[in-house]
């Protein structure tokens, strides 16, 4: 089975022959090219014919041995494309005995023992592998020990885990170690290389990722009581830690998803199941675009943030059903039922099963309750739309005195007949100083009579409506599409998607107040004190925006929980994302 998985092993081992053959020829030129002992003058030209075919026999037996190695790996692999007899066990050790034969001898999530011949390779994964009788081709183990103590046609090769070579051990090939360690016993032969690749951490060996695969994987549990085990919990601790302070740091919003999962546990697991079902197809949707691809990191990032997020809430749900019932305010902090909520799942953890299903729940059921979170925010904003736009339109409109340029059909003022009249009376009665009073008067309101009024007043922006996560994500697609094409014609700058974004966002916010993806959702970016966007804020506003990416896009994400919409970028530059009024231009 192994074999025709390989079927360029032939060439390439001809071309590794060769190679050693090389490798070997060069060093016995080097040997013969040491100098010998000043012979006699007389005896010197005997001794150098004596050197001369010294060394060309042994060149010959060198291509003889090399030819004969050659010719027998040729013969085995030919006689092992004739059989089928292989030995393969899943879950359960292979073992060949010594009067037997077999082509391979597989385990896999066992050890493999071959002590008879065995024509091509001797594997065994996530277990050890034990060579006594003679291998046609190579000895393996992933995750397990090797140790051979017979002729081995190619390689041995142990990934996390050790290599050990008894004293009849003849090998053709190399021998590596990968996370392991090389023993060698007095009396071993290897014609190819040995090497030691040192790649597990000191907390990380290759005992501990086997405990783990045999307590843990197997037996479908993320954690287990077991000696070597000490790194997986202190991962799982790590993160318990790290949950605790996504709660200190933004209580309000995991406050919020805790209500919503208590309060509509039902809608909340529906979500969650769509969730599942809907994220592979948006992946898929942007992979088969060129332009998609690029969004695929980024998207990616806000999906984890959620989901981690999404797990402190779940644990602080499951906490506060414990917590709630003391009465006492330490301990009802939302910080400390995250604290219980953990330390409840570490236990489901360590029972079998159970504790796969309670991981793969933690975050489902984490994620879907943020998503649903958020699809009521927007319906609430949505909700609340309407009547604030109604209601600044309504604020801009004409002030008391505010005099406007009537319309087709408009009726006059009611009051600016009974005005003239005392006016006039009141020059009659007071002679001419109170005439030219009155005439004063007149002429300074004659240009405000005469003047048209503007139809509206000036708005104040930071009066209108917030735009939500969602919306302004879909702007934020269009402007990083339009950048990316951009970046695409111009190919010489290609790799500067994030710096393009900043620049081209503080350009847009300064000059236009808002980004091609805002004027299409009718978005506005202004500033919380109401004042003109400078070009410090702008830059500042788009400098910040890399923080709040940088921390898996949590600065992003916050804009749904907020109470202004603010993201951590708008916070630091002091600006707000409204929604512009219908009819009022963004260019």
């Amino acid at each position: 089975m192994i074999r025709k998985l390989h079927p360029l092993i032939l060439p390439l081992a001809a071309l590794w022959v060769c190679l050693a053959s090389f490798a070997l020829r060069a060093q016995e030129n080097e040997r013969s090219a040491e100098p010998p002992a000043q012979p006699p003058a007389a005896e010197a030209p005997e001794e150098s014919a004596s050197d001369e075919r010294e060394s060309s026999r042994t060149e010959e037996a060198i291509g003889e041995d090399i030819g004969e190695r050659i010719e027998r790996r040729i013969e085995r692999r030919l006689r092992a494309r004739h059989r089928d007899n292989a030995i393969i066990h899943f879950g359960d050790d292979s073992h060949l005995p010594a009067d037997r034969e077999a082509d391979e001898v597989v385990a896999i999530f066992g050890s493999a023992t071959a002590e008879g011949t065995v024509h091509d390779n001797v594997i065994s994964i996530f277990g050890n592998t034990r060579a006594t009788g003679p291998v046609g081709r190579s000895a393996v183990a992933v995750f397990g020990d090797v140790y051979v103590n017979g002729t081995v046609g190619e390689d041995v090769v142990a990934v996390m885990g050790n290599v050990e070579l008894g004293p009849e051990a003849d090998v053709d090939g190399q021998v590596v170690a990968v996370g392991g360690q090389l023993v060698k016993q007095p009396g071993a032969y290897v014609r190819g290389d040995e090497q030691e690749i040192a790649i597990a951490a000191g907390w990380l060996k290759a005992e501990s990722a086997r405990t783990w695969v045999e307590q843990c994987l197997l037996l479908m549990r993320p954690l287990a009581f077991e000696p070597n085990l000490g790194w997986a919990w202190g991962i799982a601790f790590a993160f318990l830690a790290f949950y605790i302070v996504v709660t200190l740091m933004f209580g309000s919003a995991v406050e919020r998803c805790v209500q919503t999962l208590e309060q509509r546990p039902g809608q909340s697991f529906v979500t969650s199941i769509l969730s599942v079902l809907v994220t592979p197809a948006v992946f898929l949707l942007l992979a088969i675009s060129v332009i998609g691809l690029l969004l695929v990191p980024f998207v990616a990032t806000i999906l984890f943030g959620a989901v981690l997020f999404g797990k402190a809430v779940v644990l602080a749900a499951l906490g506060r059903r414990v917590t709630r019932f003391t009465g006492i305010a330490p301990i009802n902090h939302l910080a400390f039922a995250v604290f219980v909520g953990g330390l409840i799942v570490l236990v489901l953890y360590v029972i079998p099963v159970v504790g796969f299903i309670a991981y793969k729940l933690l975050g489902i059921l984490g994620f879907g309750v943020v998503a649903y979170t958020m699809l009521l925010t927007l319906q609430d904003r949505r909700a609340r739309a309407e009547p604030a736009v109604a209601q600044a339109t309504a604020a801009a409109g004409p002030g008391p005195g505010a005099a406007f340029s009537p319309g087709p059909g408009a009726a006059p003022a009611p009051e600016a007949p009974a005005s003239a009249e005392s006016s006039a009376g009141t020059t009659a009665e007071a002679g001419p100083q109170a005439g030219t009073t009155a005439e004063a008067h007149a002429e300074a309101a004659a240009p405000q009579a005469g003047a048209p009024a503007p139809a509206t007043a000036a708005i104040d922006v930071t009066t209108l409506p917030r735009a939500g996560f969602w919306i302004r994500m879909g702007a934020l697609l269009i402007d990083v599409i339009l950048v990316a094409v951009l970046l695409e014609i111009l190919s010489p700058f290609g790799d500067i998607m994030l710096v393009a974004l900043g620049v081209y966002g503080a350009l847009m916010w300064k000059l236009r107040g808002t980004t091609v993806g805002g004027i299409v959702f009718g978005l506005k970016v202004v500033r919380q004190d109401g004042r003109e966007m400078s070009w410090d804020t702008a830059i500042v506003r788009a400098l910040s925006c890399f923080l709040s990416l940088v921390v898996a896009g949590l600065g992003f994400f916050w804009i749904a929980f907020d109470p202004e919409r603010q993201a951590w970028h708008d916070k630091i530059a002091g600006t707000l994302v409204v929604r512009a009024p219908k009819g009022s231009a963004l260019l």
